[in-house]
């Protein structure tokens, strides 16, 4: 096991440094970057990077601006060197976990991380303990109801729910509940006059701002989670030692339980820890968006619009680093359900 986890470590080394490499690459060289866009301020014009890329290539001599005041640009943002020995520095600062500075909010990466997190949080967790405390037993009913009006109606509710994307179904909510019953908060995660309520409404103002988009987010996952949960179920009921336990004259609450249940958890607990992490980090940018949530969807989705390739980068190689040590705990999961794995 030991040598196991250390082979998988070590791997994680060039599989972080090629991901580094190619959105280096990517990214670096794509029109439209800082220098580019700090030109077409100075000149009065459009900071976007659409209008910034028309001047990419050959916007030293077509702007008119003293090619001095172009280097020093350049030099601000680090672009007098090569590209190989910016990713260099690149690297190593990262060996160090020292993502940088924004080019444009002028933080540390790591500070800006730290402020947009609790908003991933807040979404991630309770997407999370929903999606998983009602879909496992939901799947379970629909296992043991295999068939029945009851196992139809919630499967094709359950598919209508998964067939709505999360961003179509929180404009839905927002029309209705936000906008023509008012009955919830348009935009936010608390009000702004949050610091001065006392704790219980502090807590209420919480659950009223987060409900919409925690509904938005829960129904893809709500779906793929019961119905594998069922097909788990099935599965583990079909196979002989099922029938064993039954003609050994076990009564079907225990056969279910005991038996049946711990095998078919196998291939859902070993996901957790891949959704649990997969909540704060995936899928939530379009609902932040959608209901003005300041996170690290927004903040990654913003840092690619402006080219502020040192919060692209350095959240990139945070949320890759997340990734593997994830996928490692996911397959360790694997020995800790079933002690038949052995990875050698």
């Amino acid at each position: 096991m030991a040598s196991y986890i250390l082979k998988r470590l070590l791997l994680m080394v060039p599989t972080l440094f090629g991901v580094l490499l190619l959105t280096f690459v990517t990214v670096q060289f794509v029109p439209g970057g800082p220098v580019e866009q700090m030109v077409a301020q100075l000149q009065g014009r459009d900071s976007g990077g659409e209008r910034a890329a028309t001047a990419s290539a050959g916007y030293r001599g077509q702007l008119g601006l003293d090619p001095q005041r172009i280097a020093e640009i350049r030099r601000l943002y680090g672009f007098d060197k090569p590209p190989a020995a910016r990713f260099w520095q690149m690297l190593k600062s990262f060996a160090r976990f020292d993502l940088g500075t924004s080019f444009y909010q002028h933080k540390d990466v790591w500070q800006l991380i730290k402020e947009k997190l609790p908003v991933s949080i807040s979404l991630g967790l309770w997407t999370f303990f929903i999606s998983y405390g009602v879909a496992v037993p939901l799947g379970v009913a629909k296992a043991v109801r295999a068939g029945s009006r009851f196992d139809f109606v919630t499967t094709l509710l359950v598919l209508v729910g998964y067939a709505i994307p999360g961003f179509v179904l929180g404009v839905a909510l927002l029309v209705v509940f936000g906008g023509q019953l008012q009955w919830f908060p348009l935009r936010g995660l608390i009000s702004s006059n949050w610091h001065s309520l006392g704790w219980g409404a502090k807590i209420t103002d919480y659950l009223w701002h987060i409900t919409l988009p925690v509904i938005a987010m829960v129904l893809g996952s709500f779906a793929v989670t019961a119905m594998l949960t069922k097909n788990a179920l099935l599965e583990e009921i079909r196979k002989q030692y099922v029938l064993t336990a039954r003609a050994k004259g076990l009564g079907e609450r225990k056969v279910l339980w005991k038996h049946v249940f711990r095998n078919a958890l196998i291939p859902i607990v070993t996901g957790f820890p891949a959704a649990f992490i997969g909540a704060f980090f995936t899928g939530a940018l379009l609902i932040e968006t959608l209901f003005s949530l300041d996170g690290l969807g927004l903040l990654s989705y913003e840092s690619v619009i402006r080219r502020d390739y040192p919060v692209v980068l350095g959240t990139l190689y945070f949320f890759t680093l997340i990734g593997l040590v994830t996928k490692l705990i996911s397959d360790l999961c694997y020995v800790w359900v079933d002690p038949r794995v052995r990875f050698d």
